[in-house]
């Protein structure tokens, strides 16, 4: 597959990658500039023109998806006998500047319930650059007619159907951002439960009343659940100073609420992966390399 079917295959896998442009070419070189490739954790597609050269930049790829690296880098290579060659001697006698940018996994949204506010939710969701999994035990609440404004967004929108949708959120990816407002408070205390058990999803937020969490948290607690563990569940959601109760209003409050979250989940894996514990920067320079430069910065969680 060409470098544009590798991006869909790994959005649609939930997997990170980096894309590889040549940017500019001074010179003699094995590709033009605009020639693209695309590099995975194991695999590597299309080419920018192999040797030392291409073997370089997928040695640096690599080490930006294993260091969780939000900012493109742009490295200038000289391919001439006297550049420093750590794969083999590349003797085109030009130079090249290439653009590397990493193509972060989408953040995972599931809504539990799509009644009124869960449906107004869902359609915030929808435009963001996010996998939203949309899940309820009334198959009408999911009918397509009624979800076309939400699937025509740019998320990724996965719909399940699903009597026991514990069950989907089982399989869901850890990381992942769960919110139970479904019709019916034993599914909700069942979707808690089942939250809890997993112990390793982004975060999980209840709809209600303080009331109401109250006594879903005695229940938990009662369950076997450890108190740090009950209170890593919000309730009531949203952003507290909103205190509206239309669903539209909800909705908007629980989505700016997540948006503040996914960005300083990116904000903290930025500072991970850039400061080690001594507190030095960890950029060095690349052999065959003579600059790296930033080009900008996305929260993570919103790729």
């Amino acid at each position: 597959m060409d470098w544009l079917d590798a991006l869909h295959h790994l959005r649609a896998d939930g997997v990170p990658g980096v894309l590889v442009t040549v940017t500019a070419v001074r010179g003699h070189a094995p590709r033009e500039a605009g020639a693209k490739m695309v590099v995975g954790t194991y695999d590597v597609w299309d080419t920018i023109g192999g040797g030392n050269l291409e073997a370089t930049v997928i040695d640096r790829a690599r080490a930006i998806l294993a260091g969780g690296q939000a900012v493109p880098e742009e490295l200038q290579m000289a391919l001439n006998e006297h550049a420093d060659n750590r794969h083999g001697r590349q003797c085109c006698g030009g130079e090249v500047s290439v653009l590397l940018e990493p193509v972060r996994t989408r953040a995972t949204v599931a809504v539990f319930g799509v009644g009124h506010v869960g449906y107004e939710l869902a359609r915030i969701l929808s435009r963001l650059p996010l996998r939203v999994h949309l899940v309820d035990s009334r198959g009408d609440q999911l009918d397509t007619g009624r979800l076309a404004d939400v699937t025509s967004g740019s998320a990724d929108v996965e719909v399940h159907h699903a009597p026991a949708p514990e069950v989907v959120l089982r399989t869901l990816p850890a990381g992942a951002h769960v919110f139970v407002m479904t019709h019916d408070h034993a599914e909700d205390m069942v979707l808690c439960d089942a939250a809890l058990n997993r112990g390793d999803l982004g975060s999980v937020g209840l709809i209600g009343s303080r009331a109401k969490w109250l006594r879903f948290r005695k229940r938990l607690l009662e369950g076997g659940h450890e108190e740090a563990a009950v209170e890593t569940i919000t309730c009531p959601i949203g952003l507290p100073e909103i205190t509206g109760k239309a669903p539209a209003v909800i909705a908007v409050s629980v989505a700016a609420d997540l948006l503040r979250t996914l960005e300083r989940t990116a904000a903290t894996s930025a500072i991970r992966t850039s400061t080690p514990a001594d507190g030095r920067a960890t950029t060095a320079p690349t052999p065959g390399t003579a600059t790296t430069a930033p080009h900008g910065q996305t929260p993570a969680g919103l790729r």
